[in-house]
């Protein structure tokens, strides 16, 4: 300490002793608080509300991360979402075993703290877009933002906008070679997805199709 020169009188044995002590058990102190805190010496911060809860689904598990919910979790999600339409609650119904037709996309479309479902629900047979669909979370919920259910359809993430395929066919067009496509870019706003570009394709309508056979004179 300053003042302390060369003359300062030393502690003695008893002296010393006891502030060997007390040092000892401020170096317990510190090694339990740096035990308690993972080892950095500093709180370690947590998610803020714990895992969030998907509507009509139980808590993700400890194993699951807490913005992507297991398959089962997504399927149960569209199933109790009541802005689904029965027709495609109806196709919703496994393939094979406990295999689901739905594409899910994890990404961020809204803004959000967490990332959003984008979810895309099939059929079995032929893996026909039935309906498309954004989750945002909000209030450690997950809720139902944008839907589109007039197939062929199918929506994915662009760069951080909502890219939705719609396929357009005209009277004995086959499933796979359909008149045109309709590509609608949407992009999030405040509270609700806008509409920023619309592109139409149409398609030759010879490409696919099988001419009849001529026939014998």
């Amino acid at each position: 300490m300053r003042g302390l020169g060369t003359g300062a009188i030393r502690p003695d044995g008893a002296l010393k002793a006891v502030m060997v002590a007390v040092a000892a058990i401020a170096a317990v102190g510190l090694l339990a608080s740096a035990c308690a805190t993972g080892g950095t010496g500093a709180r370690d911060e947590g998610p803020a509300g714990g895992n969030p809860v998907i509507a009509g689904a139980s808590t993700p598990s400890a194993s699951s991360t807490a913005s992507e919910p297991t398959r089962q979790q997504v399927v149960q999600l569209v199933k109790d979402d009541p802005e689904v339409s029965k027709a495609v609650k109806d196709a919703l119904k496994p393939c094979v075993a406990d295999e689901y037709p739905i594409d899910v996309s994890f990404g961020d479309v809204t803004g959000g703290t967490v990332n959003d479902l984008v979810v895309n629900v099939m059929t079995c047979g032929d893996a026909v877009g039935v309906g498309a669909y954004v989750y945002r979370m909000k209030d450690h919920r997950y809720q139902n933002v944008f839907r589109a259910e007039e197939p062929p359809v199918y929506a994915e993430i662009d760069r951080g906008d909502l890219v939705v395929t719609q396929q357009m066919y005209e009277k004995g067009d086959p499933v796979s070679y359909p008149s045109s496509e309709e590509v609608i870019t949407y992009r999030w706003m405040t509270s609700h997805f806008t509409q920023s570009s619309r592109t139409r394709n149409e398609y030759s309508n010879t490409v696919g199709h099988v001419s009849p056979a001529p026939t014998a004179n």
